[in-house]
């Protein structure tokens, strides 16, 4: 009897630490959106720490420079997402880099994909870059950074000044650091090298931090790393 009683008390533990470990608390799956003129390569050092910590990843290659955002979303991102979230069978957090971050938020707000279970991103330009205002009209920037380049500018009629307030726990990680001081001339303050830090909250995020990262990097820095980790697991940065 005591065995019995023994095996019932061992199985209710298991069953609830497995409950815990993938229960409404925790993504199923965890989706990689890349910056502008860059590829799912980009995130691969992202990609790995996320899988050895358990989670089961998609990490979206997307033709970024061949079409607007609204394109991208509907056609060649929301699909693979939504295909991902049915194969895992719950919600889904986000990890993005740059213009990967707009992409997340036009999703949300248009319908396409379900609310994420939370986000994370890396330097976004949430309120638009500066860097698009000043070059966006020459064409050596449109030929290498195709429409959706041009949506990303700090005016109010610029993308992602429409896009309101965040409805998701979100996280926002930001750089200090720059290795393109061209660029950098073109925006007050501290910067990453494409993207102001002050240009990177928004309305409704859960938590904020800047750290010395540059721009075309953030997404391989360690402590970007650990404190996405961190914010996927506790919903919040640590101190």
């Amino acid at each position: 009897m005591k065995y019995g009683v023994f095996f019932l008390l061992f199985f209710l533990i298991f069953d609830s630490a497995a409950l815990a470990e993938t229960g409404p608390g925790h993504p199923k799956g965890v989706v990689l959106l890349h910056g502008l003129a860059r590829s799912a390569s980009s995130m691969k050092k992202m990609e790995k720490a996320l899988q050895a910590a358990g989670y089961q990843t998609l990490n979206i290659d997307y033709p970024s420079t061949s079409h607007p955002v609204e394109v991208l979303c509907r056609d060649h991102v929301a699909p693979k997402v939504n295909a991902f979230s049915k194969a895992t069978g719950g919600s889904l957090a986000f990890v993005t880099h740059s213009m990967g971050g707009i992409v997340l938020r036009y999703l949300v707000k248009e319908g396409l994909i379900e609310t994420p279970h939370s986000a994370v991103m890396l330097s976004p330009p949430n309120q638009g870059s500066e860097t698009v205002d000043k070059l966006g009209g020459l064409r050596l920037f449109k030929l290498i950074n195709g429409p959706a380049g041009n949506q990303l500018g700090t005016g109010p009629d610029q993308l992602p000044a429409t896009l309101g307030p965040v409805t998701f726990p979100l996280g926002i990680l930001t750089g200090t650091r720059t290795i393109n001081f061209i660029l950098s001339a073109l925006i007050p303050g501290p910067d990453d090298g494409k993207v102001a830090v002050a240009r990177a909250p928004v309305a409704g995020m859960a938590d904020f931090r800047a750290i010395p990262a540059t721009h075309p990097f953030i997404m391989k820095n360690r402590t970007a790393i650990e404190e996405t980790l961190g914010f996927l697991e506790k919903g919040r940065f640590s101190e």
